[in-house]
């Protein structure tokens, strides 16, 4: 009898020794490609701005945004590394995972070379030097600079010295965009039809966001972005048990949107008609954090609408329960996954390689005539 190895591994690792296959299952990048007109001169805009605000994009741009991005994650290995030569300046001072790892794989696959800072304790910063003062310095070390920090005017007062251009990782409590634009992919590789502004009633969604949006970057960026499609949302449902869940800033864009806003203060009392559940439950506020989900918990065992989706920007903590891990509500994982091919995608557009990847013609650097400021 001949012996193995492998019949002494537990069952379970029997079963799933070959990872999960992202190309082909739930995520459908390739679906949302196919059902996308290029339309790549949009993307000019984007070459060295400035990314700090969702504010900054409108509907077309978002759209061919995760069009690069979709066709950045059908085809991983690139036949051309568009930023060969380039440096990125990764500045995370603020504890993070997905979003520093995520620009900084976006950038090694897309050819270039990094520059990581992971503890302002070590920077000229703890001996009182001015983000003015770094921004200065930066100019001469790389050729764009990645910044999350828990200040929400750090961003801000690093572009009053900086000639790159500077990505907003998230700032204190203000806004997350990267965060949201990778949000929205998911949701448009989910659904592509709803980049239609003539989408019948019936095809249209609901949201149910839960959390304190007006503590949480990520949902502040992500309100601006779903306003662009609001042509194709019935409703996005805010469900918190604070009545005042949205600041005066937030709800003077809402107005000024025609994306329609309510507010429910129970989970159950509208789950079975929210197409999209999106939770975030950690805020990060000076030097440490806030939960701002309340007692809710998203689980297997509530009555979820058949095909709806469940998204976190994560971490989780026991707001999302590992039960739904494996069910078909789990967009989360993809969507993280998703957030390193939309990064790839800004990155090209900023340092103005997109003609690489495109049909576009070589990028006249300095006659763009699509600029939009930063309000």
């Amino acid at each position: 009898m001949n012996f193995s190895f492998r019949d002494q591994l537990p069952s379970k690792l029997k079963t799933s020794i070959s990872p999960r296959d992202g190309y082909s299952g739930i995520e459908k990048p390739k679906a949302f490609l196919d059902f996308v007109e290029e339309k790549s001169e949009a993307l000019l805009y984007l070459s060295q701005k400035h990314i700090v605000s969702a504010k900054q994009f409108d509907k077309e741009l978002v759209i061919q945004l995760c069009r690069l991005a979709a066709s950045y994650e059908i085809h991983p290995t690139l036949f051309h590394r568009p930023l060969q030569g380039k440096i990125l300046i990764s500045a995370f001072y603020e504890p993070s995972t997905r979003t520093r790892l995520s620009f900084e794989s976006a950038w090694h696959r897309l050819g270039g070379d990094i520059m990581s800072i992971t503890d302002r304790s070590t920077t000229g910063i703890a001996k009182g030097e001015s983000l003015e003062d770094v921004g200065e310095m930066f100019n001469n070390y790389g050729d764009v600079v990645v910044l999350r920090d828990n200040q929400d005017d750090s961003v801000y007062r690093m572009i009053e010295t900086l000639r790159i251009p500077i990505i907003n990782a998230g700032n204190g409590v203000d806004e997350h965009p990267t965060q949201a634009l990778a949000d929205i992919y998911a949701i448009l590789k989910w659904q592509p039809n709803l980049i239609n502004d003539d989408l019948p009633d019936s095809k249209k969604i609901k949201i149910g966001i839960i959390g304190t949006p007006s503590r949480m970057r990520t949902v502040r960026s992500l309100l601006i972005l779903l306003s662009y499609f609001a042509s194709s949302i019935s409703e996005v449902v805010i469900i918190n048990s604070d009545d005042k869940s949205l600041d005066d800033v937030q709800l003077k864009d809402i107005n000024l949107s025609k994306l329609k806003v309510s507010h429910s203060k129970s989970l159950s009392k509208v789950i079975q008609e929210l197409d999209v559940i999106y939770i975030n439950s950690i805020a990060w506020v000076g030097e440490s954090f806030e939960v701002l989900t309340g007692d809710i918990r998203l689980s297997k065992n509530l009555k979820l609408k058949k095909n709806s989706i469940i998204l976190h920007p994560l971490a989780r903590g026991e707001e999302l329960d590992i039960n739904l891990d494996n069910s078909d509500h789990n967009w989360y994982f993809a969507q993280a996954r998703g957030a390193v091919f939309l990064r790839m995608a800004l990155l090209t557009c900023l340092v103005q390689r997109t003609n690489l990847v495109t049909d576009l013609p070589d990028q006249n650097l300095n006659k763009n005539p699509n600029s939009r400021e930063i309000n």
